[in-house]
């Protein structure tokens, strides 16, 4: 797949699985990369090879196995010392850089090859400790928020996950969003279902039909588009409200309950 440069990161998708994606991050100048998810290495490894580039450090989300399986594999292949950062409470293998997720209070740490700062975000719901990293205007939000969608509340609550959606919603509206799979269409099915009349989702589905048609990734979204198009960023309209109390003839009017139900309606969609 094709590289992405908006900043002074060159970020490059790399398929796995059915619909994953793992990413790669470099800097101009820079044959040194850090990979963030990487459930498969070998695609990784080839990827390195084929490029001849350095791995210089893993970045975790949380700790389903299609975002860590690969880590114990590429330590093996770099043969030396690399930075694998990841939530410390969620126990995951190899970690020599854990990161705190007790605080809510946002922290951040410095890739040392990069000599760029990265903000942790605690983003809880899909699991508990689930971070996401946020770099020179880039955010890696693992399985917290998808275009179009929202994951899963495997761990957390409907509380915790809507409140993790709503820290990123007011992040810059420029902010590009990486996150770890492909799930934009079936996202926007949905989206389309509960919100038929939105113009923005109507053009923005034509585009990500487009785009799929030619095998190019929906990813990365950005903060100002996911505002105007996913749902669960919007609990608190009044479009959202009135088409999910519809759904399940209940007179919701808390964003947070809102929420609860219109994951529940996407989980048996």
């Amino acid at each position: 797949m094709q590289a992405i440069e908006f900043s002074e990161l060159k970020i490059t998708p790399l398929a796995a699985f059915n619909d994953n994606y793992i990413w790669i991050i470099a800097q101009n100048g820079n044959r040194s990369v850090y990979v963030v998810d990487p459930g498969d290495a070998q695609v990784v490894i080839d990827y390195l090879d084929t490029e001849q580039l350095q791995l210089a450090g893993i970045l975790i989300t949380h700790h389903h196995h299609d975002h860590t399986g690969g880590i114990a594999e590429l330590l093996a292949y770099a043969g030396q010392q690399i930075e694998v950062y990841g939530p410390d409470s969620e126990n995951i293998a190899n970690l020599n850089n854990p990161i705190s997720t007790n605080s809510q209070i946002q922290t951040h740490i410095k890739l040392k090859q990069f000599k760029l700062r990265v903000d942790i975000i605690p983003l809880p719901g899909h699991t508990l400790g689930h971070i996401g990293y946020l770099m020179a205007g880039e955010l890696f939000c693992g399985d917290t928020l998808f275009s179009g969608g929202c994951g899963r509340l495997f761990e957390g609550t409907p509380m915790q996950m809507h409140d993790s959606l709503m820290t990123l919603s007011r992040l810059p509206a420029e902010t590009r969003v990486y996150c770890a799979h492909e799930y934009t269409l079936a996202n926007l099915d949905f989206a389309l279902s509960v919100e038929p009349t939105n113009p923005e989702l109507i053009q923005y589905h034509e585009l990500c039909l487009h785009k799929r048609n030619k095998q190019v990734a929906t990813i990365p979204t950005c903060i100002a588009t996911e505002r105007n198009i996913n749902p669960f960023l919007r609990c608190n309209t009044d479009t959202i409200k009135a088409s999910v109390n519809q759904h399940f003839m209940q007179n919701a009017s808390d964003p947070v309950d809102t929420f609860a139900l219109l994951r529940q309606w996407k989980d048996n969609f």
